[in-house]
């Protein structure tokens, strides 16, 4: 099952100018390449990998990540 990281606006000064940062929002599926299950969290994949009852190992587990793009403004717009 994938899980949603949320993304965020953070402003920083450049060059004496306001500049927001952005984050995107992602869809992450983590998924056990040896039995296909799909974990909840990194936390949930992270005590598999430590469980000594289980056979998963760090590179069993695969990361896609889809990362939704905030609409950009039209070419040309000014800004503050």
């Amino acid at each position: 099952m994938a899980f949603i990281e949320e993304g965020e606006v953070a402003y920083t000064y450049i060059n004496g100018k306001k500049v927001p940062v952005v984050k995107c929002e992602t869809e992450v599926v983590l998924r056990n390449k040896e039995t296909n299950y799909e974990y909840n969290s990194d936390k949930e994949a992270e005590d598999d990998i430590a469980n000594p009852d289980t056979a998963t190992q760090r590179e069993h587990v695969v990361r896609s990540v889809k990362v939704k793009v905030a609409a950009m403004p039209p070419l040309g717009a000014g800004s503050e």
